[in-house]
Formats: C-alpha cells, structure tokens, sequence
C-alpha cells in the first residue's frame, strides 16, 4: 500500500479534473486547509517525538541541523516550483512547453517523502490526502494551459511514481539505513515547511473562516487517531 496509495492519489486527481472539470475553488481550498492540518499533526504526533525519543547515536542539535536544512531544501524548492506543493501554481500559461524544472523540484519532494514509509506507515495517509488536491490543482492548471492531456498525464503518472521510488531507494540501498536519523530529520523539516505553509495560507487576510477551523480541526483529530 506505501508504493500504491501514492500513484492512485495522483492519478485520482487527474481523472477528478478530466472528468469533473471542477470549477468551485472553495472545496479545494477546504481539503487542502485539511491536507496541511493532518501532515502537520502526523510529523508533531508521530514523526517529530521518534526522531528523538528512538535515537541513540546522533546527537539533538545534528538532528536539529538537518530540521533546518529541510526546511531550508523546501524554500529552495519553491523557486522553481512556485509553490505547487502547497496549491500555488504561478507559471506562464502562454507556454505548453513541458515544465522540467517544475517537474524535477516536485520529484525531489516527493522522492523524500518516501523514505520515512518504511518506518512511519500512517505518513502515507497523509501524504495521499497532500498529493490529491497539488494533483488536481495542477492537473487544472495545465488543462487551462492548453499543454496536451498527454503531456499532463505524462507528467503526473511519472510525478506519481516518485514517493515510491523514494520508498523503493530506501528499502534497498541498505547504505542508506546508517542515515535514517539524518534523513529523517531533512523530510520532517520538509513537511513541516509544506504544512505550516498551507495552514497559514489557507486563513485569507486573515479573516475568520468557520468552514477552514472546522477542517483544520478534523485534520487534527484525524491524525491523532489514526496514529
């Protein structure tokens, strides 16, 4: 399930927007404010407390280091994907090129999202329901480009298959097991980046919004539980 939710998320989002054709942005604006509201709680409940609590050989401020650079990795990221991860979009419709660098800083993401699955199985949960609206906000997004369906669905199938490549690395390049504190630490400070960043946006001018508390709530009591 940790290689396959993550595809049909993605591939679900396409299809949701081909055939739909969703024009409300209100819903999709809710089930992101949810999506950020659950990743977050899952790496607060679970991911943050076992990094520390389940290690004894790194020390806490190296954790902290690489926290940091997660974090910082996400900014760097969000230049060439202009916040897709978190529901932001803001390239040149005019272009029907294909958008590689886009596509590569996605992929890098999605790559390290799938290192913790080994170790954190609930993680896929929320990274299935992160990846359904950023799947659907692009799939929209590129149809009203006018780029070819052929081109979106190339694009999103290989998007699709990158957060079980990362699972995939992970489960079998054992080198990469003296790391997993370290690496950890990089996709926690990631997600909290993602997380912290959609709930922050998610409040317009920050105005009240019954609906949007309503959600972040239910993402929070959600996570707990399934956790």
């Amino acid at each position: 399930m940790n290689y396959l939710l993550p595809i049909i998320s993605v591939l679900v989002g396409f299809g949701f927007v081909i055939i739909v054709h969703p024009k409300n942005s209100n819903n999709l604006k809710l089930l992101l404010a949810f999506s950020g509201a659950f990743l977050l709680s899952l790496t607060v409940f679970s991911l943050l407390p076992d990094i520390y609590l389940h290690n004894d050989h790194v020390n806490n401020k190296v954790i902290g280091v690489f926290l940091m650079a997660g974090i910082l990795l996400q900014i760097f990221l969000e230049f060439f994907s202009k916040g897709a991860e978190h529901g932001h979009v803001h390239l040149n419709k005019k272009k029907q090129t294909f958008p590689w660098m886009l596509f590569v800083s996605l992929s890098i993401h999605a790559i390290l999202e799938g290192f913790p699955l080994h170790s954190h199985e609930t993680l896929v949960y929320g990274i299935v329901i992160h990846k359904l609206p950023v799947a659907i906000i692009l799939s929209t997004f590129f149809l009203e480009s006018n780029i070819k369906k052929s081109k979106i669905a190339i694009f999103l199938v290989l998007f699709s298959l990158m957060t079980p490549f990362g699972t995939f690395l992970n489960n079998n390049i054992t080198s990469l097991h003296e790391y997993e504190t370290q690496i950890s630490a990089l996709v926690i400070g990631v997600l909290l980046h993602i997380a912290t960043t959609i709930l922050f946006e998610s409040s317009e001018n920050h105005k009240f919004n019954l609906n949007k508390i309503i959600v972040i709530i239910l993402g929070i009591v959600v996570a707990f539980f399934i956790d």
